[in-house]
């Protein structure tokens, strides 16, 4: 008797998993798997499989010329994304760090950008690029036409990005400053040591857990971009702004091609899964060292 009430007792806690356990089942594990299908599929214009043709979708991506570009503006835009968002952030929690009068205004503006749509805030960074009434141009003295050229377009969607980001991750380095002791500072300060010094030798290795956390979700974020790149872009000029989820789009809901999209899904969630193990393992390395 003491051995079935163990195992019930046992076993019973996950009945309370049980209702978390069937929304992820129907939000998460069924769609992946029904992507990992129609990959395998050409597909009809309602998305519906009726050929299989194997791993032809994989084989036709992977000889795409279009596909590596998507690859190759998709990484170059998460790199300004990932860079910007995270230097943003955290020259914002640095500069909030201490305190002085009206800090709850600061704080507020800096972490705002989190609260802003993207749909929302690219629509206003359009008429601010706008070439003949943008402000940019105005104060700048340039006649530059931001958006449709291809030599500025990604940048401009980049920096948006960014600044988008930037928000959570100030919140993400606040909180980590937060955690550091003033005492480190103070008796920094007593052995000599300057405001660049104390920086680079105790903030940032005070940060180091946080700092590995927001790297790996701003590139989780940054290759999952979309809404600013349709409104901004749709792409284009050309494909200097055909960032891979964009690719993915515009495959299934423009030309039909449900598999191919689906193909690419299951490659960007590979490269995302082998970019965040790979820095696992270098963070778990490093705490071994």
């Amino acid at each position: 008797m003491r051995k079935a009430a163990r195992k019930w007792k046992g076993s019973s806690a996950y009945l309370y998993l049980l209702p978390c356990f069937c929304v992820f089942a129907v939000f998460l594990f069924y769609p992946f798997a029904k992507t990992i299908y129609l990959s395998l599929y050409k597909t009809n214009k309602l998305g519906q499989a009726k050929l299989f043709v194997g791993l032809e979708n994989y084989k036709n991506l992977l000889t795409s010329e279009a596909f590596y570009n998507s690859m190759t503006v998709t990484l170059v835009f998460v790199a300004i994304v990932v860079l910007g968002s995270m230097l943003l952030g955290l020259i914002a929690a640095v500069l909030c760090s201490k305190a002085f009068p009206g800090i709850r205004v600061f704080s507020t503006s800096y972490a705002l950008p989190m609260a802003i749509a993207s749909s929302g805030a690219a629509m206003i960074f359009r008429i601010i690029l706008n070439p003949t009434i943008g402000i940019v141009n105005k104060l700048t003295g340039l006649d530059i036409n931001w958006i449709s050229d291809p030599r500025y377009a990604l940048v401009c969607v980049a920096v948006l990005t960014a600044w988008l980001n930037s928000g959570i991750n100030f919140l993400y380095f606040s909180a980590g400053l937060g955690n550091i002791e003033e005492s480190i500072y103070e008796r920094a300060s007593v052995d000599g040591a300057n405001a660049v010094q104390q920086f680079f030798r105790l903030t940032l290795p005070g940060l180091s857990p946080i700092l590995f956390y927001t790297l790996v979700v701003n590139i989780i974020q940054a290759f999952q971009s979309f809404g600013q790149v349709k409104i901004l872009t749709q792409g284009g000029p050309g494909e200097s702004t055909n960032l891979i989820v964009y690719s993915i789009y515009r495959d299934a809901f423009f030309n039909y091609r449900f598999g191919s999209a689906a193909a690419q899904s299951v490659v960007l969630f590979l490269i995302v899964m082998a970019l965040t193990l790979v820095m696992f393992r270098i963070e778990r390395k490093g705490v071994n060292y």
